[in-house]
């Protein structure tokens, strides 16, 4: 009979969510690097929503230049090292590699671009300082990548700004939603650090804003950039929902980077609702946290579904199952707590995403489950949206120009989530990048005096 104790549960997990890719050793870098074919056109650049020089930092990292290379990077992307870790780069920047057409093996960008990166944080080296003071000032509500890149680029700019941040801690989904097991909450918090280096911006975390707030800033401040996000989990409306057990996907998440691992909820047998990425986070964390069962649920087929394939490939490593053309009917409590959840099967005569679905008739089941993760997609914050005056909303979307940031609302900017319903970091970087533009360019025609 052995005698030794258990392990500790809190190395267990930390071990459970370690980084899925590790970084790549000097070497394997310079090896990597070396396989890049330079190309003039750059499929590669074009397929990054930042517009990264893609080939030019492969090719500083192939001539020693690691901390050139993590410059070239940044200037075009200051979340450049969360990117590198989070960021679909299977179907960004890698899949558009010609060696993946050549030799189906893209040259990992991902992995060098947080080779060059963390040599640039770990060296402690800054790339940036503020520009000439302007007078300016500019008010900025919400510290995710969208709003943090925006302050980043004006303060380049010499323009004076605020950011104002609802929780307690910056980088928005960057620090909160993303899987745990990608970066955890000290690397987030890092690169929010990183941008926060050139100085001269004023973070203000438990600063909501509201409705009326937001006019005052706009009499107040020369320009203002809403970076707000998305709001809650959509409902699923059916019964059940309020039975204790059921949670909303990124709250499930938010869990893993606000309190010690081992203290973290999770079920035995999880049911996960939904069929795109933060339905695979959400199944993924429940995994690690030790859940027996975990099922991902699905009312459309797998050939319909929105998450990435290389993210469905990993749920299947990891032990997931997942049913599809399941549709919940209503989630069975016991007590006030989910014991399972009935759905009925769905078919489609057309195909597609879009495609309206019926039920079929008589096939009604149910699946065990004591929790109950909806992954939904996230509703617009509309309280907030509706609250300021003039502002044009299609469908819960903040109306925007793409070239400028500009709403229809004066000195009104914004981007991110809250434009597009929902979309990955380095688009959310992309925002605010063109949202800074289009504010400096109004700053400079002396629109906001």
């Amino acid at each position: 009979m052995s005698t030794s104790s258990p392990p500790d549960r809190a190395a267990v997990l930390a071990a459970s969510f370690e980084e899925l890719k590790g970084p790549l050793a000097r070497n394997e870098a310079v090896a990597e690097a070396s396989r890049c074919l330079y190309c003039f056109d750059a499929p590669c650049t074009r397929a990054c929503p930042t517009g990264i020089d893609v080939p030019t930092f492969i090719r500083q990292i192939l001539h020693d230049d690691v901390l050139g290379a993590a410059e070239t990077i940044l200037r075009s992307n200051i979340f450049g090292g969360s990117c590198a870790r989070a960021c679909p780069t299977e179907v960004l920047c890698e899949g558009a590699c010609v060696d993946q057409t050549l030799l189906n093996a893209p040259v990992k960008i991902g992995l060098l671009q947080r080779y060059a990166c963390d040599a640039a944080s770990e060296a402690g080296v800054s790339f940036f300082e503020p520009g000439a003071k302007s007078g300016k000032k500019i008010a900025v509500i919400g510290a995710g990548p969208a709003g943090l890149t925006c302050a980043h680029e004006l303060r380049k700019l010499g323009h004076g700004v605020t950011v104002f941040e609802a929780r307690d801690m910056a980088g928005g989904i960057n620090t909160y939603g993303i899987a745990y097991y990608k970066y955890n909450t000290a690397f987030a918090l890092s690169d929010c650090d990183g941008v926060m280096e050139i100085g001269g911006i004023d973070l203000r975390l438990n600063a909501p804003v509201d409705g009326p707030r937001i006019a005052e800033m706009l009499a107040e401040y020369n320009a203002v950039f809403l970076g707000v996000g998305l709001g809650p989990t959509a409902s699923l409306g059916i019964e059940g929902e309020e039975l204790e057990g059921v949670w909303e996907a990124l709250d499930f998440i938010f869990q893993t980077h606000t309190m010690p691992l081992d203290a973290c909820r999770c079920g035995r047998h999880v049911v996960v609702i939904g069929g795109g990425n933060t339905a695979v986070d959400a199944a993924g964390a429940a995994v690690r946290l030790g859940a027996e069962r975990v099922t991902i649920a699905y009312r459309r087929t797998a050939e319909e579904m929105p998450a990435f394939r290389y993210e469905f490939e990993r749920t299947k490593a990891d032990g997931v199952v997942w049913d599809f053309s399941a549709a919940p009917v209503r989630i069975v409590g016991d007590g006030g707590k989910v014991r399972s959840v009935e759905f009925v099967r769905t078919r489609s005569a057309e195909g597609g995403r879009r495609a309206k679905l019926e039920e079929v008739p008589g096939s009604n089941f149910e699946l065990p489950a004591d929790m109950v993760i909806k992954a939904l997609g996230q509703v617009a914050l509309a309280g907030l949206l509706d609250s300021i005056p003039g502002l044009k909303l299609d469908r819960g979307r903040v109306v925007v120009d793409p070239t400028t940031g500009a709403t229809s609302v004066p000195k009104l900017f914004t981007g991110g989530d809250c434009v597009n319903g929902g979309g990955e970091v380095v688009d959310a970087v992309q925002h605010g990048k063109i949202a800074a533009a289009g504010i400096a360019r109004m700053l400079s025609a002396g629109e906001s005096d």
